[in-house]
């Protein structure tokens, strides 16, 4: 029994075809992070951390699309192993701005190494205005669905 026309050609899904990079994406940056002690997210908060010093629990979560009350554990962790620091107490309301220590930013400058290299071998097979190309599209995606990011 055919089932012609009732679903997507898995071939030419533009989703599907995202989510198979992204899939590839993630476990090539797992295996480069692990031997470091990091998980993606602990890498992403560090990269966010070290553009953009000063950020929320709030805003971590949400530039690394996780929970804010995973955040928050992983946060807990990172100035526990003295990778950030917090102030006891907020300087206005409720936020307590976080920023890397030097040893975040040691930390950081071998996990970002590491990542660079997974994104170079990505996008190997293509030529810089490809990449170029890729990157306008991926953001246009976005846009499209709604993120603001």
């Amino acid at each position: 029994m055919s089932q012609e026309g009732a679903g997507i050609d898995l071939n030419s899904s533009l989703g599907y075809l995202l989510k198979e990079a992204a899939s590839a994406l993630r476990s090539e940056m797992e295996a480069v992070l692990r031997p470091l002690g990091m998980t993606i997210t602990h890498y992403a908060c560090l990269e966010l951390l070290a553009q953009r010093p000063g950020l929320s629990n709030s805003e971590l979560a949400r530039g690394a699309f996780v929970s804010r009350q995973s955040m928050n554990v992983l946060l807990q962790s990172l100035e526990r192993d003295g990778l950030v620091t917090r102030p006891a107490q907020p300087a206005t309301g409720r936020v307590l701005p976080t920023r890397l220590t030097p040893p975040g930013r040691g930390q950081l400058e071998k996990a970002s190494a590491a990542v660079r290299a997974v994104e170079d071998r990505m996008g190997a097979a293509l030529e810089p205005a490809e990449k170029d190309e890729l990157r306008r599209l991926l953001k246009a995606c976005a846009t499209s669905l709604g993120s603001s990011d």
